[in-house]
Protein backbone atom coordinates (compact mmCIF):
# COMPACT_ATOMS: atom_id res chain seq x y z
CA UNK A 1 0.00 0.00 0.00
CA UNK A 2 1.63 3.52 -0.98
CA UNK A 3 0.71 6.86 1.03
CA UNK A 4 -2.00 8.12 -1.56
CA UNK A 5 -4.03 4.80 -0.83
CA UNK A 6 -3.94 5.26 2.38
CA UNK A 7 -4.52 8.56 2.36
CA UNK A 8 -7.69 7.88 0.93
CA UNK A 9 -8.53 4.54 3.31
CA UNK A 10 -8.10 7.37 6.27
CA UNK A 11 -10.63 9.75 4.50
CA UNK A 12 -12.88 7.36 3.92
CA UNK A 13 -13.70 5.97 7.16
CA UNK A 14 -13.14 9.51 9.12
CA UNK A 15 -16.62 9.71 9.57
CA UNK A 16 -17.61 6.13 10.63
CA UNK A 17 -14.60 6.53 13.12
CA UNK A 18 -15.39 10.31 14.87
CA UNK A 19 -18.96 8.64 15.26
CA UNK A 20 -17.69 5.69 16.81
CA UNK A 21 -14.86 7.33 18.96
CA UNK A 22 -17.47 10.36 20.26
CA UNK A 23 -19.96 7.73 21.20
CA UNK A 24 -16.98 5.74 22.90
CA UNK A 25 -15.75 8.67 24.58
CA UNK A 26 -19.34 9.81 25.94
CA UNK A 27 -19.42 6.23 27.39
CA UNK A 28 -16.31 6.18 28.99
CA UNK A 29 -17.04 9.67 30.18
CA UNK A 30 -20.14 8.06 31.98
CA UNK A 31 -18.31 5.00 33.36
CA UNK A 32 -16.27 7.11 34.86
CA UNK A 33 -19.35 8.78 36.68
CA UNK A 34 -18.77 11.99 34.74
CA UNK A 35 -22.26 12.35 33.15
CA UNK A 36 -23.38 15.56 31.63
CA UNK A 37 -24.63 17.28 34.65
CA UNK A 38 -21.38 17.47 35.76
CA UNK A 39 -20.56 19.75 32.35
CA UNK A 40 -20.44 22.72 34.15
CA UNK A 41 -17.86 21.07 36.56
CA UNK A 42 -15.49 20.03 34.15
CA UNK A 43 -16.95 16.54 35.02
CA UNK A 44 -16.54 16.46 39.17
CA UNK A 45 -19.03 15.88 41.57
CA UNK A 46 -19.51 18.95 43.21
CA UNK A 47 -22.00 20.59 46.14
CA UNK A 48 -22.72 23.98 45.82
CA UNK A 49 -24.92 26.00 47.67
CA UNK A 50 -24.73 29.54 46.53
CA UNK A 51 -23.96 28.31 42.55
CA UNK A 52 -26.95 30.37 41.31
CA UNK A 53 -27.64 34.47 41.98
CA UNK A 54 -31.34 33.86 41.97
CA UNK A 55 -33.64 35.14 45.44
CA UNK A 56 -35.07 31.82 46.08
CA UNK A 57 -32.76 29.51 44.05
CA UNK A 58 -29.19 29.43 45.42
CA UNK A 59 -28.06 25.82 45.57
CA UNK A 60 -26.80 24.21 42.11
CA UNK A 61 -25.61 20.87 43.61
CA UNK A 62 -24.26 18.49 40.55
CA UNK A 63 -24.22 14.83 42.10
CA UNK A 64 -24.44 12.26 39.47
CA UNK A 65 -25.04 8.41 39.65
CA UNK A 66 -22.40 5.91 38.21
CA UNK A 67 -25.47 3.52 36.86
CA UNK A 68 -23.34 3.26 33.82
CA UNK A 69 -20.22 2.04 35.79
CA UNK A 70 -22.16 -0.33 37.68
CA UNK A 71 -24.21 -2.11 34.66
CA UNK A 72 -20.80 -2.64 32.58
CA UNK A 73 -19.41 -4.12 35.84
CA UNK A 74 -22.18 -6.50 36.40
CA UNK A 75 -22.33 -8.03 33.40
CA UNK A 76 -17.91 -8.26 32.72
CA UNK A 77 -18.02 -9.72 36.19
CA UNK A 78 -21.28 -12.48 35.42
CA UNK A 79 -20.06 -13.41 32.65
CA UNK A 80 -16.34 -13.24 32.32
CA UNK A 81 -14.64 -13.72 35.87
CA UNK A 82 -14.64 -17.43 34.69
CA UNK A 83 -13.03 -18.13 31.81
CA UNK A 84 -13.95 -20.69 29.11
CA UNK A 85 -12.67 -23.94 29.40
CA UNK A 86 -11.40 -24.87 25.94
CA UNK A 87 -11.78 -28.47 24.41
CA UNK A 88 -10.28 -28.88 21.13
CA UNK A 89 -10.17 -32.76 21.59
CA UNK A 90 -7.23 -33.46 22.60
CA UNK A 91 -6.46 -32.98 26.48
CA UNK A 92 -2.30 -32.21 25.78
CA UNK A 93 -3.26 -29.91 23.35
CA UNK A 94 -5.73 -28.48 25.79
CA UNK A 95 -3.07 -28.27 28.12
CA UNK A 96 -0.97 -26.45 25.56
CA UNK A 97 -3.28 -24.05 24.41
CA UNK A 98 -3.98 -22.93 28.55
CA UNK A 99 -0.24 -22.32 28.99
CA UNK A 100 0.34 -20.10 26.14
CA UNK A 101 -3.06 -18.28 26.95
CA UNK A 102 -1.39 -17.74 30.52
CA UNK A 103 -2.65 -16.58 33.84
CA UNK A 104 -3.68 -13.10 31.92
CA UNK A 105 -6.45 -14.22 29.72
CA UNK A 106 -9.20 -14.29 32.62
CA UNK A 107 -8.15 -10.01 33.02
CA UNK A 108 -7.50 -9.50 29.25
CA UNK A 109 -11.39 -11.60 28.42
CA UNK A 110 -12.77 -9.02 31.44
CA UNK A 111 -11.38 -6.00 29.79
CA UNK A 112 -12.49 -7.20 26.48
CA UNK A 113 -16.29 -7.01 27.78
CA UNK A 114 -16.38 -3.87 29.59
CA UNK A 115 -14.49 -2.21 26.33
CA UNK A 116 -16.90 -3.91 24.16
CA UNK A 117 -19.95 -2.58 26.70
CA UNK A 118 -18.24 0.88 25.97
CA UNK A 119 -17.69 0.86 22.35
CA UNK A 120 -19.84 -1.32 20.59
CA UNK A 121 -16.79 -3.91 20.06
CA UNK A 122 -13.48 -4.01 21.21
CA UNK A 123 -10.20 -5.63 19.48
CA UNK A 124 -7.65 -8.06 20.27
CA UNK A 125 -4.08 -7.99 19.14
CA UNK A 126 -1.71 -11.00 18.61
CA UNK A 127 1.94 -10.81 17.89
CA UNK A 128 5.64 -12.84 18.39
CA UNK A 129 7.89 -11.17 20.49
CA UNK A 130 11.68 -11.43 20.00
CA UNK A 131 11.55 -14.66 21.58
CA UNK A 132 9.11 -15.71 19.63
CA UNK A 133 6.56 -16.31 22.14
CA UNK A 134 3.48 -16.14 21.74
CA UNK A 135 1.73 -12.45 23.31
CA UNK A 136 -1.62 -11.06 22.78
CA UNK A 137 -2.91 -7.89 24.67
CA UNK A 138 -6.23 -5.33 24.32
CA UNK A 139 -6.26 -2.68 22.01
CA UNK A 140 -7.90 0.93 23.03
CA UNK A 141 -10.98 1.10 21.06
CA UNK A 142 -10.25 5.08 19.98
CA UNK A 143 -7.02 3.72 18.15
CA UNK A 144 -8.64 0.87 15.68
CA UNK A 145 -10.62 1.44 12.46
CA UNK A 146 -11.67 -2.30 11.51
CA UNK A 147 -12.09 -3.11 7.75
CA UNK A 148 -14.23 -5.53 7.09
CA UNK A 149 -15.44 -7.39 3.72
CA UNK A 150 -18.50 -6.81 2.14
CA UNK A 151 -19.71 -10.32 2.52
CA UNK A 152 -22.24 -12.10 4.67
CA UNK A 153 -19.94 -13.32 6.26
CA UNK A 154 -17.93 -9.36 7.34
CA UNK A 155 -14.90 -11.25 7.17
CA UNK A 156 -11.97 -8.80 8.76
CA UNK A 157 -9.21 -8.00 5.82
CA UNK A 158 -7.98 -5.32 7.01
CA UNK A 159 -7.26 -2.72 10.24
CA UNK A 160 -5.77 0.53 10.45
CA UNK A 161 -4.63 1.35 14.08
CA UNK A 162 -3.74 4.99 14.49
CA UNK A 163 -2.43 6.26 17.75
CA UNK A 164 0.15 9.03 19.52
CA UNK A 165 4.06 8.77 19.94
CA UNK A 166 6.62 10.84 21.23
CA UNK A 167 9.57 11.97 19.24
CA UNK A 168 12.57 11.86 21.65
CA UNK A 169 14.57 13.88 19.61
CA UNK A 170 11.96 16.98 19.20
CA UNK A 171 9.96 16.21 22.17
CA UNK A 172 6.76 16.26 20.47
CA UNK A 173 4.46 14.31 19.59
CA UNK A 174 3.48 12.73 16.39
CA UNK A 175 0.86 10.35 14.72
CA UNK A 176 1.37 6.45 13.82
CA UNK A 177 -0.37 5.26 11.34
CA UNK A 178 -0.22 0.82 11.14
CA UNK A 179 -2.28 -0.58 8.30
CA UNK A 180 -2.52 -4.32 8.86
CA UNK A 181 -3.84 -7.02 6.30
CA UNK A 182 -3.15 -10.79 6.32
CA UNK A 183 0.44 -11.02 5.29
CA UNK A 184 2.41 -7.99 6.40
CA UNK A 185 2.10 -4.84 8.33
CA UNK A 186 2.81 -1.06 6.88
CA UNK A 187 3.62 1.58 8.87
CA UNK A 188 3.40 5.94 8.51
CA UNK A 189 3.66 8.72 10.27
CA UNK A 190 2.19 12.38 10.35
CA UNK A 191 2.78 15.06 12.77
CA UNK A 192 -0.38 16.42 12.42
CA UNK A 193 -3.90 14.04 13.29
CA UNK A 194 -5.94 16.43 10.89
CA UNK A 195 -4.03 16.79 7.43
CA UNK A 196 -3.46 13.58 6.38
CA UNK A 197 -1.50 15.15 3.28
CA UNK A 198 1.90 15.15 5.37
CA UNK A 199 1.43 11.27 5.57
CA UNK A 200 4.67 9.86 4.77
CA UNK A 201 6.71 6.42 5.29
CA UNK A 202 7.70 5.56 8.84
CA UNK A 203 11.25 3.25 8.67
CA UNK A 204 10.71 1.43 11.81
CA UNK A 205 11.56 -2.30 10.22
CA UNK A 206 15.16 -3.02 10.47
CA UNK A 207 15.69 -5.18 7.85
CA UNK A 208 18.68 -7.83 7.86
CA UNK A 209 20.43 -9.45 5.12
CA UNK A 210 20.54 -12.75 6.84
CA UNK A 211 23.15 -14.71 4.32
CA UNK A 212 25.56 -11.86 5.34
CA UNK A 213 24.59 -11.49 9.13
CA UNK A 214 24.18 -7.69 9.14
CA UNK A 215 21.39 -5.07 9.10
CA UNK A 216 20.66 -3.31 5.66
CA UNK A 217 18.75 -0.63 6.44
CA UNK A 218 15.04 0.26 7.91
CA UNK A 219 11.56 -0.43 6.27
CA UNK A 220 8.09 0.76 6.55
CA UNK A 221 7.02 -2.55 5.69
CA UNK A 222 6.79 -5.79 8.42
CA UNK A 223 5.66 -9.11 6.41
CA UNK A 224 4.39 -11.66 9.37
CA UNK A 225 3.37 -15.47 9.36
CA UNK A 226 0.14 -15.74 10.54
CA UNK A 227 -2.03 -15.78 7.54
CA UNK A 228 -4.73 -13.58 8.65
CA UNK A 229 -5.02 -9.89 10.31
CA UNK A 230 -3.64 -10.74 13.70
CA UNK A 231 -6.45 -8.74 15.37
CA UNK A 232 -9.79 -10.16 16.58
CA UNK A 233 -12.71 -8.01 16.66
CA UNK A 234 -14.71 -8.96 19.53
CA UNK A 235 -18.33 -7.35 18.85
CA UNK A 236 -21.04 -6.68 21.99
CA UNK A 237 -23.87 -7.33 19.48
CA UNK A 238 -24.94 -7.53 15.64
CA UNK A 239 -24.46 -4.08 15.12
CA UNK A 240 -21.16 -3.73 17.18
CA UNK A 241 -23.34 -0.47 19.66
CA UNK A 242 -22.21 0.09 22.74
CA UNK A 243 -24.64 -0.24 25.63
CA UNK A 244 -24.91 3.39 27.14
CA UNK A 245 -27.38 4.50 24.81
CA UNK A 246 -29.90 2.10 25.36
CA UNK A 247 -30.30 4.01 28.45
CA UNK A 248 -28.57 7.44 28.68
CA UNK A 249 -31.60 9.62 28.82
CA UNK A 250 -32.72 7.66 31.55
CA UNK A 251 -29.51 8.40 33.86
CA UNK A 252 -30.08 12.43 32.88
CA UNK A 253 -33.03 12.56 33.98
CA UNK A 254 -32.20 10.60 37.30
CA UNK A 255 -29.38 12.79 37.58
CA UNK A 256 -31.85 16.23 37.01
CA UNK A 257 -34.41 14.87 39.87
CA UNK A 258 -31.95 13.71 42.26
CA UNK A 259 -30.30 17.25 41.92
CA UNK A 260 -33.02 19.34 41.69
CA UNK A 261 -34.18 17.65 44.96
CA UNK A 262 -30.92 18.11 46.93
CA UNK A 263 -31.23 21.73 45.43
CA UNK A 264 -34.67 22.41 46.83
CA UNK A 265 -33.52 20.80 50.29
CA UNK A 266 -30.75 23.48 50.83
CA UNK A 267 -32.81 26.03 49.21
CA UNK A 268 -35.82 25.26 51.80
CA UNK A 269 -33.51 27.03 54.14
CA UNK A 270 -33.96 30.46 52.68
CA UNK A 271 -36.33 32.30 53.89
CA UNK A 272 -37.54 35.76 52.31
CA UNK A 273 -39.63 38.15 54.67
CA UNK A 274 -41.84 39.77 52.78
CA UNK A 275 -43.00 43.38 54.67
CA UNK A 276 -46.47 44.98 54.55
CA UNK A 277 -46.93 48.60 56.02
CA UNK A 278 -43.88 48.48 57.86
CA UNK A 279 -43.60 51.07 60.28
CA UNK A 280 -39.36 51.34 60.66
CA UNK A 281 -36.99 53.50 58.26
CA UNK A 282 -34.41 50.36 57.19
CA UNK A 283 -34.24 46.73 57.49
CA UNK A 284 -31.41 46.83 59.71
CA UNK A 285 -34.00 48.02 62.86
CA UNK A 286 -36.31 45.59 61.57
CA UNK A 287 -33.83 42.93 62.13
CA UNK A 288 -32.29 44.56 65.61
CA UNK A 289 -36.13 44.89 66.69
CA UNK A 290 -36.97 40.93 66.00
CA UNK A 291 -33.76 39.75 67.13
CA UNK A 292 -33.78 41.69 70.77
CA UNK A 293 -37.70 42.13 71.27
CA UNK A 294 -39.06 39.28 69.32
CA UNK A 295 -41.50 42.36 67.96
CA UNK A 296 -41.65 44.53 64.91
CA UNK A 297 -43.78 47.71 64.54
CA UNK A 298 -46.33 47.78 61.65
CA UNK A 299 -48.28 50.73 60.60
CA UNK A 300 -51.76 50.22 60.69
CA UNK A 301 -54.62 51.54 58.24
CA UNK A 302 -57.84 50.46 59.80
CA UNK A 303 -60.24 47.94 59.02
CA UNK A 304 -59.25 45.39 56.05
CA UNK A 305 -55.75 46.46 56.83
CA UNK A 306 -53.14 43.92 55.39
CA UNK A 307 -50.12 44.78 57.45
CA UNK A 308 -47.41 42.45 58.82
CA UNK A 309 -44.99 39.75 57.47
CA UNK A 310 -45.77 36.97 55.10
CA UNK A 311 -42.91 34.51 53.86
CA UNK A 312 -41.45 32.98 50.75
CA UNK A 313 -41.17 29.55 50.82
CA UNK A 314 -40.22 26.64 48.55
CA UNK A 315 -42.81 23.76 48.59
CA UNK A 316 -41.07 20.39 47.88
CA UNK A 317 -43.23 17.72 46.15
CA UNK A 318 -41.23 15.01 47.99
CA UNK A 319 -43.88 11.85 47.36
CA UNK A 320 -44.16 12.74 43.40
CA UNK A 321 -39.94 13.04 43.71
CA UNK A 322 -40.10 10.04 44.62
CA UNK A 323 -42.12 8.32 42.87
CA UNK A 324 -40.33 9.34 39.84
CA UNK A 325 -36.96 8.66 41.48
CA UNK A 326 -37.90 4.94 41.56
CA UNK A 327 -39.54 4.64 38.59
CA UNK A 328 -36.72 6.02 36.79
CA UNK A 329 -34.06 3.82 38.10
CA UNK A 330 -36.35 0.59 38.14
CA UNK A 331 -36.02 1.36 34.22
CA UNK A 332 -33.00 1.60 34.28
CA UNK A 333 -31.49 -1.35 35.28
CA UNK A 334 -34.66 -3.05 33.05
CA UNK A 335 -33.18 -1.31 29.98
CA UNK A 336 -29.76 -1.99 30.79
CA UNK A 337 -30.59 -5.75 31.37
CA UNK A 338 -28.84 -5.30 34.84
CA UNK A 339 -29.82 -6.22 38.80
CA UNK A 340 -30.59 -3.15 41.06
CA UNK A 341 -28.70 -4.35 44.34
CA UNK A 342 -31.40 -2.66 46.60
CA UNK A 343 -33.85 -4.89 45.13
CA UNK A 344 -32.14 -8.17 46.44
CA UNK A 345 -33.23 -7.98 49.90
CA UNK A 346 -34.20 -11.73 51.08
CA UNK A 347 -31.69 -14.14 51.90
CA UNK A 348 -33.88 -17.05 51.75
CA UNK A 349 -34.48 -17.11 47.98
CA UNK A 350 -34.84 -19.86 46.58
CA UNK A 351 -32.92 -21.19 43.03
CA UNK A 352 -35.91 -20.42 40.64
CA UNK A 353 -36.13 -17.04 42.51
CA UNK A 354 -32.50 -16.40 41.73
CA UNK A 355 -32.85 -17.13 38.62
CA UNK A 356 -35.53 -14.80 38.06
CA UNK A 357 -33.48 -12.37 39.54
CA UNK A 358 -30.76 -12.69 36.94
CA UNK A 359 -33.14 -13.10 33.97
CA UNK A 360 -32.38 -9.77 32.37
CA UNK A 361 -28.67 -10.01 32.96
CA UNK A 362 -28.23 -13.46 31.80
CA UNK A 363 -30.08 -12.07 28.62
CA UNK A 364 -27.66 -9.70 28.31
CA UNK A 365 -24.99 -12.05 29.40
CA UNK A 366 -25.70 -14.67 26.45
CA UNK A 367 -26.09 -12.50 23.56
CA UNK A 368 -22.55 -10.84 24.49
CA UNK A 369 -21.13 -14.96 25.21
CA UNK A 370 -22.89 -15.59 21.39
CA UNK A 371 -20.76 -12.65 20.02
CA UNK A 372 -17.49 -13.43 21.59
CA UNK A 373 -17.53 -17.30 20.81
CA UNK A 374 -15.83 -16.74 17.80
CA UNK A 375 -13.77 -14.39 18.90
CA UNK A 376 -12.52 -17.10 20.91
CA UNK A 377 -12.23 -19.48 18.49
CA UNK A 378 -10.17 -17.54 16.37
CA UNK A 379 -7.72 -16.65 18.76
CA UNK A 380 -7.47 -20.58 20.18
CA UNK A 381 -6.67 -21.50 16.02
CA UNK A 382 -4.49 -18.32 15.95
CA UNK A 383 -2.69 -20.63 18.94
CA UNK A 384 -2.89 -23.74 16.63
CA UNK A 385 -1.58 -22.23 13.85
CA UNK A 386 1.57 -20.45 16.34
CA UNK A 387 2.27 -24.02 17.99
CA UNK A 388 2.42 -25.34 14.46
CA UNK A 389 -0.70 -28.42 15.10
CA UNK A 390 -2.48 -29.97 12.22
CA UNK A 391 -6.01 -28.65 10.68
CA UNK A 392 -5.71 -25.66 13.35
CA UNK A 393 -8.04 -24.09 11.54
CA UNK A 394 -10.49 -26.58 11.00
CA UNK A 395 -10.85 -27.84 14.63
CA UNK A 396 -13.65 -27.73 16.30
CA UNK A 397 -13.42 -25.77 19.36
CA UNK A 398 -15.51 -26.39 22.49
CA UNK A 399 -16.47 -23.71 25.03
CA UNK A 400 -18.07 -23.97 28.17
CA UNK A 401 -18.50 -20.93 29.86
CA UNK A 402 -19.63 -20.20 34.13
CA UNK A 403 -21.69 -17.77 35.24
CA UNK A 404 -20.40 -15.51 38.53
CA UNK A 405 -23.48 -15.52 40.39
CA UNK A 406 -25.34 -15.68 43.82
CA UNK A 407 -26.88 -19.43 43.41
CA UNK A 408 -28.58 -21.76 45.40
CA UNK A 409 -26.07 -24.66 45.75
CA UNK A 410 -28.39 -26.79 47.43
CA UNK A 411 -30.87 -27.14 44.94
CA UNK A 412 -28.79 -27.67 42.26
CA UNK A 413 -26.62 -30.09 44.28
CA UNK A 414 -30.44 -31.99 44.34
CA UNK A 415 -31.20 -31.85 40.81
CA UNK A 416 -27.84 -33.55 40.31
CA UNK A 417 -28.26 -36.09 42.88
CA UNK A 418 -31.42 -36.87 41.29
CA UNK A 419 -30.43 -37.37 37.82
CA UNK A 420 -26.43 -38.78 38.28
CA UNK A 421 -27.63 -42.05 37.46
CA UNK A 422 -28.48 -41.17 33.94
CA UNK A 423 -25.74 -38.45 33.46
CA UNK A 424 -22.36 -38.90 32.46
CA UNK A 425 -19.77 -38.26 34.65
CA UNK A 426 -18.38 -35.31 32.22
CA UNK A 427 -21.86 -33.86 32.67
CA UNK A 428 -22.35 -34.17 36.59
CA UNK A 429 -18.49 -32.85 36.59
CA UNK A 430 -19.58 -29.65 34.62
CA UNK A 431 -22.35 -28.93 36.71
CA UNK A 432 -21.16 -29.87 40.38
CA UNK A 433 -21.56 -26.11 42.17
CA UNK A 434 -18.62 -26.78 43.83
CA UNK A 435 -16.40 -27.79 41.03
CA UNK A 436 -14.65 -24.90 39.65
CA UNK A 437 -12.40 -26.99 36.98
CA UNK A 438 -14.71 -29.95 35.90
CA UNK A 439 -11.53 -31.62 33.88
CA UNK A 440 -9.12 -31.70 36.61
CA UNK A 441 -12.07 -33.09 38.64
CA UNK A 442 -12.36 -36.08 36.53
CA UNK A 443 -8.86 -36.49 36.84
CA UNK A 444 -8.95 -36.29 40.37
CA UNK A 445 -12.07 -39.30 39.96
CA UNK A 446 -9.89 -41.62 38.15
CA UNK A 447 -6.89 -40.76 40.75
CA UNK A 448 -9.37 -41.98 43.56
CA UNK A 449 -10.09 -45.00 41.86
CA UNK A 450 -6.94 -46.10 40.97
CA UNK A 451 -6.00 -46.19 44.50
CA UNK A 452 -8.93 -48.09 45.36
CA UNK A 453 -11.07 -45.13 47.00
CA UNK A 454 -14.66 -47.04 47.40
CA UNK A 455 -16.80 -43.65 47.18
CA UNK A 456 -14.82 -42.92 43.81
CA UNK A 457 -17.70 -43.07 40.47
CA UNK A 458 -15.18 -45.89 38.74
CA UNK A 459 -14.27 -48.07 41.84
CA UNK A 460 -13.89 -51.78 41.83
CA UNK A 461 -14.21 -51.87 45.78
CA UNK A 462 -16.94 -54.59 46.70
CA UNK A 463 -17.58 -55.20 49.92
CA UNK A 464 -16.53 -58.19 51.64
CA UNK A 465 -19.65 -60.82 52.37
CA UNK A 466 -17.78 -62.05 55.72
CA UNK A 467 -18.20 -58.04 56.87
CA UNK A 468 -21.97 -58.57 56.63
CA UNK A 469 -22.37 -62.09 59.04
CA UNK A 470 -23.99 -61.98 62.46
CA UNK A 471 -22.33 -63.55 64.66
CA UNK A 472 -25.02 -66.27 65.35
CA UNK A 473 -23.57 -66.88 68.81
CA UNK A 474 -24.26 -63.27 69.59
CA UNK A 475 -28.03 -64.06 68.93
Amino acid sequence: MDVKVLQNLIKNTATLRERRVNRYKTSLRYYENKTDITNRNNGKSRLNKEGKDKPLRHADNRVPQNFHQLLVDQEASYVATKVPQIDVGDEKINNQIIDVLGDQFALTLNNLVVDAALGGYSCLHYWLDDDNNFRYSVVPFDQVTPIFDTTLTSKLIGLLRSYKQLDSDTGKYFIVHEYWTDQEAMFFRTPDTENVETLEPYNRITTFDVSAGYETGASNVFHHKFGRVPFIIFPKNRYREPDLFKYKGLIDAYDDIYNGFLNDIDDIQQVVLVLKNYGGTDLRSFMKDLNEYKAVKFNNSGNGDQSGIDTLQIEIPTEARNTVLNITRDNIFVQGQGIDPTKFDTTNASGTAIKMLYSTLELKASTTEANFRNSISDLVRAIMTYLNLPNAMSTNVIQTWQRTMIEDSLSQAQVLSTVANWSSKEAIAKANPIVDDWQQELKYQEEDAKNGDPFAPDSDYKPDDSEDDVDDEDE
